[in-house]
């Protein structure tokens, strides 16, 4: 039986898994997938994903929106989301504050945003308009980084906070990121965490990342191919502490473990869930 904390925690779900979530029906509280790879209507994809919807919450998390982009929206994009809502009903839909589309052509990549005002207006007016498509409020995750604007005009947890208390989205916080973009730019993660306003987190992303040295500087990628690193547990930690018990989700997209090992990693998230509750 599922603890409630248990219930808090899912992972994505891929297709390496798919068979094994149906024949396990491991103690997971939810699975998200990605958008995008169900927007055909039809073939296999969609009878695995039908077979655990039927068991487990849902979450529908894109990479494709480009809500950054300065590309009208893509409304062909919007139709086959809104179809994918429709008939799954996910408790949550997600996807990121960045751009990967330019004069119509997409880049395989979540690239980042200058930290501006005219950004966040522009943000805002996007976000806005897909959420009246939709009709419902959207998630929106803070993408790992490895370049800075000379332009940013302020730091990210501050951007995040107007782009969210503006636009009316809520923040899909991934901590690993945070973890990320802290190493390769040089601020405090525990700042980030601290900074971020209390009522715009809907939900957490954790994984794996690649640790590097590049020019004799420590450096990381968001690779999600490995376990959560001991210290995004800990940034974890302080999140769960600061937002509450929210949502959380591991993600791994790359040399697939067995299922176990993502169940494994669920349930010590599951764990700091538990001693937040029994704290408070």
């Amino acid at each position: 039986m599922q603890t409630n904390e248990t219930a808090f925690v899912g992972v994505g779900l891929r297709q390496a898994h798919y068979q094994a979530v149906i024949d396990q029906a491991p103690s997971l509280g939810w699975f998200e997938v990605h958008s995008e790879n169900y927007f055909n209507p039809g073939g296999p994809n969609h009878y695995f994903l039908q077979c655990v919807r039927d068991h487990y919450p849902l979450s529908l998390h894109g990479v494709g929106m480009s809500v950054g982009s300065t590309d009208p929206l893509d409304m062909n994009y919007l139709a086959s989301l809104k179809q994918l809502i429709d008939r799954y009903e996910p408790f949550l839909v997600s996807d990121h504050i960045s751009w990967s589309r330019h004069n119509g052509e997409y880049f395989p990549d979540l690239y980042p945003l200058p930290f501006t005002a005219d950004v966040i207006q522009h943000l805002v007016s996007r976000i806005q308009q897909v959420q009246e498509y939709l009709g419902r409020k959207l998630i929106l995750e803070n993408v790992s980084s490895y370049v800075t604007f000379a332009e940013s005009e302020m730091s990210e947890w501050d951007f995040l906070n107007e782009v969210t208390a503006r636009s009316g989205c809520q923040l899909l916080l991934d901590v690993n990121n945070v973890a990320v973009n802290s190493c390769n730019h040089g601020f405090a993660a525990t700042d980030f965490i601290a900074g971020i306003s209390p009522c715009s987190v809907a939900e957490i992303h954790l994984s794996g990342a690649a640790h590097k040295i590049i020019n004799q500087q420590p450096f990381i990628i968001d690779s999600h191919d490995a376990e959560v690193a001991d210290s995004v547990w800990s940034l974890y930690q302080q999140a769960i502490e600061r937002f509450g018990v929210v949502p959380s989700l591991i993600e791994w997209d790359s040399q697939m473990p067995d299922l176990q090992v993502l169940v494994d990693q669920a349930a010590i998230a599951s764990e700091i869930l538990g001693e937040c509750v029994h704290a408070g």
